[in-house]
């Protein structure tokens, strides 16, 4: 499968890798199309690996994943183009995170909207997909890092586009997925970072997760 990774920070790069790993051939999007850290991992990734402009890569992927900034993922996303969203599956991992006043962010927007439906909004036919924004990067490709049970979640309108994003969840090795309904449930699930933060804070780390038990 073609995969286009928006963004090259850690998230992007652990994600990208992770999906060459699987056997998957993944483009990796920046603003400029010789970006120094999309560079340096395709080089590190092999042949299934490469790299260019956002819209490269929008191009490119039969999936995309937004993992810009949750500040920047419209502007990203507008340079990927409409016409190279259109009809794709779009899974959103970012979050409203400003970091302006330092630590602990506050949410750039909250209650009422989240950045998943704004995505969606803005791209109608796309098919936005939102999940992995409730844990760490290195636990994003790497459920067992966190010992027992525990969850992650989605959020999307369409049911096939989420059974399809299920599927790869399953190949990172996650078991136990919450389908919270549709996208507007995204807001919830950006709403937690700020608890996040604040455990991450108090325990001098990030490898942990959340647990729903009945």
């Amino acid at each position: 499968m073609r995969i286009g990774i928006l963004g090259t920070g850690m998230v992007g790069s652990s994600l990208g890798t992770k999906l060459v790993q699987l056997g998957n051939e993944v483009k990796m999007g920046s603003r400029t199309e010789n970006n120094e850290k999309a560079t340096e991992w395709a080089e590190k990734n092999g042949s299934k690996a490469s790299h260019g402009t956002f819209e490269d890569a929008a191009s490119f992927g039969e999936i995309i994943f937004n993992c810009t900034s949750g500040a920047i993922s419209m502007s990203a996303l507008k340079a990927a183009g409409s016409k190279n969203l259109n009809g794709k599956i779009l899974i959103d991992v970012s979050n409203p995170l400003d970091f302006s006043k330092g630590m602990p962010p506050t949410l750039t927007l909250c209650n009422t909207d989240s950045v998943g439906e704004q995505i969606q909004r803005e791209f109608p036919q796309a098919k936005v997909v939102k999940t992995l924004n409730t844990v760490n990067t290195l636990v994003m490709v790497n459920p067992k890092l966190v010992p027992g049970l525990h969850d992650v979640f989605v959020s999307g309108n369409d049911p096939e586009a989420k059974a399809r994003v299920e599927r790869i969840l399953r190949d990172f090795g996650w078991e136990n997925i919450i389908d919270l309904g549709d996208i507007s449930t995204a807001r919830g699930t950006e709403m937690i970072m700020p608890l996040w933060i604040r455990l991450m804070m108090k325990y001098q780390g990030p490898n942990f997760n959340f647990h729903i038990v009945r």
